[in-house]
């Protein structure tokens, strides 16, 4: 929403830049983003969809495989074509931000060529004669090289690195038996991570669905008007709610506090909080 604010007298590099960061550390990022930004591209403000457009442009340059992988889907590409096409939203869509689309998607068919869905849409714009000639590219358009292969995490510790290299060095079996169980050891202790991130994304996930939902029926409820099937319901999300307390108290002891993920959880235990008070003192 900063990013793209129709307010916003000039681009907003500090909430674009900030959108890509996040974009990078969520495990859910890249899915995320893009059904955000093609909301945010169908915008009817012409100055808040050609912001969106350089969030994207921003994201494709600086977030690497996840993301171009998500925007080479036909999920997200039918979205921008229903921003230039006349048979959806094209008639209506300002000349800037349908040019710019097409701008974009062309450049993505030049530095991405492995994206092969990109290339097929971009062609099939071509065919129905929306997209006449190829557009002329600002000459910063290309992809600049990819960025280095991310260390594995797994290898991360520094010491467990330098045990397991100076193990593969040596000619000793007893010593290639040791690197091959630090090996085992390492891969599981990121399995392990792994479990952990994916419960906990799951965890807050559904904590702010159910907090969601009570929060839109209490502010609904009127005592002899709601429903019994309704009221039952509210009660029952209340009761869930309820039983999810200890559980996000659990995931806070088991993070360690620097983690960002840390923030996430007490956020959600502060809707929690919220909604089961709210829920206490209206019905």
């Amino acid at each position: 929403d900063k990013a793209t604010n129709p307010l916003n007298k000039d681009l907003d590099w500090d909430g674009i830049n900030a959108f890509c960061e996040q974009l990078n550390k969520e495990l859910e990022g890249p899915p995320l983003a893009t059904r955000l930004l093609a909301h945010k591209i169908q915008s009817p403000q012409e100055w808040e969809a050609i912001q969106a457009l350089t969030v994207l442009e921003s994201c494709m340059k600086s977030c690497g495989k996840r993301f171009h992988d998500e925007v080479g889907k036909f999920r997200f590409l039918n979205e921008l074509i229903k921003v230039v096409s006349p048979k959806y939203l094209g008639s209506r869509t300002p000349e800037k931000v349908k040019s710019k689309i097409l701008e974009l998607m062309y450049s993505w068919t030049l530095g991405l060529p492995h994206e092969v869905k990109i290339s097929e849409a971009y062609q099939m714009l071509k065919k129905q004669g929306i997209v006449k000639c190829d557009p002329k590219l600002p000459d910063d358009a290309p992809f600049p090289p990819p960025p280095p292969r991310p260390k594995n995490i797994i290898f991360d510790d520094e010491e467990k690195s330098k045990t397991l290299a100076r193990l593969l060095k040596s000619s000793h079996p007893e010593d290639l038996r040791a690197a091959n169980k630090l090996i085992k050891e390492m891969v599981q202790e990121d399995q392990k991570r792994m479990e952990k991130i994916s419960k906990r994304v799951n965890a807050i996930e559904e904590v702010n669905n159910n907090v969601k939902l009570l929060t839109e029926m209490v502010t609904n409820y009127s005592k002899g008007e709601t429903t019994e099937s309704n009221e039952d319901l509210m009660k029952e999300l209340y009761q869930r709610c309820e039983r999810m307390r200890p559980m996000l108290f659990r995931l806070a002891s088991d993070t360690e506090d620097n983690d960002e993920a840390l923030a996430e959880i007490l956020q959600a235990n502060d809707n929690l909080t919220q909604v089961i008070n709210l829920y206490k003192q209206l019905v």
